[in-house]
């Protein structure tokens, strides 16, 4: 499986997570279907933490009608690692419910980002996606 992000919207979650860090950033990433990402749809961690993230619900509902009103879906949710790896944590493993949307992890630990998404199922991940 490949995805493709646009520079847009990556840029929008990139200035994000580094205005937020060391807190972890974190949103939605949404698009015309599900292998494509066009739209940072930014949330609030209401944890400020630096080691994981929570949304806020009544921004996931305001984004959820937000795609719907633009004919968007979600293509996943996303997420910053300001000083580790972009992989998913055993945390972000535990709480990755949904097995329809992929997990993005955008890691600010060294000098250039690194950007990489997940299909995790069942408390497993399945997949490394192919980013283009």
């Amino acid at each position: 499986m490949e995805i493709t992000i646009t520079e847009e919207a990556y840029q929008s979650l990139l200035a994000q997570a580094r205005n937020d860090a060391p807190i972890e950033s974190c949103g939605y990433l949404l698009g015309p279907d599900n292998k494509t990402a066009t739209v940072s749809y930014p949330m609030r961690n209401i944890d400020q933490s630096e080691e994981h993230f929570s949304f806020d619900p009544k921004e996931q509902f305001a984004a959820v009608k937000y795609a719907r009103q633009n004919g968007l879906v979600i293509v996943g949710n996303w997420h910053s690692h300001p000083a580790s790896p972009s992989r998913p944590s055993a945390e972000d493993i535990r709480l990755a419910f949904d097995p329809n949307i992929l997990y993005f992890i955008l890691s600010l630990a060294d000098e250039r980002p690194v950007f990489n998404a997940f299909s995790i199922v069942g408390g497993e991940v399945k997949e490394k996606i192919q980013l283009r």
